[in-house]
Parts: C-alpha cells; sequence; structure tokens
C-alpha cells in the first residue's frame, strides 16, 4: 500500500495534469517498491491532491500570497510499507517523483522549492478492511518480482 501526496498552492495543477500525475506519481513509486512495471498492482497506490490558498502556505518565513507568483512551492510526501527500502531504492523513488511533476508541468527539471518527503510505516501498522495490514501475504502474489520479494524478506528480517 502506498499514499502519495501532493501538497500544492490552489489552482497550481489543473484537472488534466492531476490526471497525468495520477498514473505517474504511481508507476514512480510502483516500479521500484516491486521491482518491474506491474498495472495489477496499481490498485494499492492512492494519490491525493491537496491545494492550500497562497496565505496558508509559507517559504523562506514569507506567505506565498506575499512572495508572489514567482513562489512554485509543492511538498510531494510519499506513505509505504515496510519493505525493501534501501537508500538507493529511496533515491530512485525521490528521482523519478521529481521527474515525473516536472514533466506533468511541462518543465525541463524540478523546482528545487519542490520537496518530497519519504516515510516507511513499519510492518503491523497499516490498517485498513477492518484490520492490520502486512506486505508478507502480498509477496507470494505475484506482482513483486523474486528478486524484490526476497529483499523485502531479508529486510524485515533484519
Amino acid at each position: 500500500m502506498t499514499i502519495i501526496t501532493v501538497n500544492t498552492p490552489t489552482g497550481r495543477l489543473g484537472r488534466e495534469r492531476r490526471r497525468v500525475l495520477a498514473q505517474t506519481l504511481t508507476d514512480a513509486v510502483l516500479v521500484p517498491e516491486v521491482g518491474r512495471f506491474a498495472p495489477a498492482a496499481r490498485v494499492g497506490f492512492q494519490v491525493h491532491f491537496v491545494e492550500r490558498e497562497p496565505d496558508m502556505m509559507a517559504i523562506g518565513g514569507r506567505l506565498l500570497a506575499d512572495v508572489g507568483a514567482d513562489a512554485d512551492v509543492m511538498v510531494i510526501d510519499v506513505t509505504v510499507m515496510d519493505g525493501d527500502w534501501r537508500q538507493e531504492v529511496r533515491t530512485a523513488v525521490i528521482e523519478r517523483v521529481l521527474a515525473a511533476v516536472a514533466d506533468a508541468c511541462d518543465l525541463p527539471r524540478p523546482s528545487p522549492t519542490w520537496w518530497v518527503t519519504f516515510r516507511v510505516v513499519d510492518e503491523g501498522s497499516w490498517g485498513s478492511n477492518g484490520g492490520v495490514l502486512s506486505i508478507l501475504p502480498l509477496l507470494d502474489s505475484g506482482v513483486f518480482t523474486e528478486e524484490k520479494a526476497g529483499a523485502i524478506r531479508a529486510a524485515l528480517d533484519a
């Protein structure tokens, strides 16, 4: 299970950009998480778009309403279940997320004021459907590559 929350000033991302990002952000995390492109795994991903008025966000100690249109502030929070999240995997996710946003916004590169946070929820600390979820039963679903499933098992055993 993965939740990607995109926080932006109101109106920064129109519906078409959000439509594109719903898919590209999902895939930006999905591929490193399961070890390959697996469309069947998309059901375990949610993307939330949160808009805030310019007087409800600040950068450098100043409200965006006072900074002006030049301040392109965005915070993307990626929350994932415990698994194989070695630094190189986290780095790949963060870089893929930033590239997906830049592409959706028709920019050559991500803005330095777009920040990504990456959070791992400990095994046994995620709930849905009336109970606690675990990544372990998902490892035998066929979605994860064998290599990735083995790495997740090893990470959880560590």
